[in-house]
């Protein structure tokens, strides 16, 4: 499929790189500590989502800020060794002019860059979850992303792996690229799905980007 645009707008987590196991060894740790079970984690979706909406799922909101504290603090320490970047991530990003792409990321500010650092890349743009009031499925993640880039939301493409960044830059009224790295194929409405970034090539043109995504 090829899609012109003027900027992409790339989920961090599961995009460009995974930070999977350190999620869950974070997670877990963070749970042991506020004397959570299993059980209290049963259909609690952690991907794709703040941290701050999760813990509000699970603790009472005089507890929310602390623990919202601690699990960043879990997370940034973590981080090296805890992530590491997906296929074809640097060849895409390194063929982009820093006015054309965003990271859009629904971890805080300090989360996302000691991530991003820890794989090598730099970002010319984030939104993190202190960026917004409301995070994805809302579209106002990416929509922002397209005013700090100058750009027509019309004219960006999002690329996601969770249904609900999936659904937030639907929403914002961009075209959406699905990677399949971390949920199946079946799970994600996007105008193309792939398997990673890998299968996506750009032209960078005058007027814009010009890509191809093979699914």
């Amino acid at each position: 499929m090829k899609i012109h645009a003027q900027a992409l707008l790339f989920d961090n987590d599961g995009t460009l790189l995974s930070s999977i196991e350190s999620v869950y060894r974070c997670w877990t740790r963070w749970a042991q500590e506020y004397g959570l079970t299993a059980e209290d984690f049963q259909g609690v979706e952690l991907h794709g989502r703040t941290a701050g909406e999760i813990i509000a799922e699970l603790l009472p909101a005089d507890r929310v800020d602390g623990a919202l504290a601690r699990i960043e603090q879990l997370e940034v320490e973590d981080a090296p060794g805890g992530v590491v970047i997906l296929p074809g991530t640097k060849e895409l990003l390194g063929a982009l002019p820093a006015h054309r792409w965003a990271v859009v990321t629904s971890a805080t500010r300090l989360l996302g860059e000691a991530r991003l650092r820890e794989v090598g890349i730099d970002f010319p743009v984030m939104i993190a979850a202190e960026d917004v009031t409301r995070g994805k499925p809302d579209p106002e993640p990416y929509l922002l992303a397209a005013a700090r880039l100058g750009v027509d939301p019309a004219r960006c493409v999002v690329f996601e792996d969770a249904p609900a960044g999936l659904r937030a830059g639907r929403a914002a009224g961009m075209k959406t690229v699905a990677l399949a790295t971390t949920h199946d194929r079946s799970e994600l409405d996007a105008d193309v799905v792939i398997g990673d970034l890998s299968a996506v090539s750009v032209q960078v043109t005058a007027q814009g980007v010009e890509i191809t995504a093979v699914g």
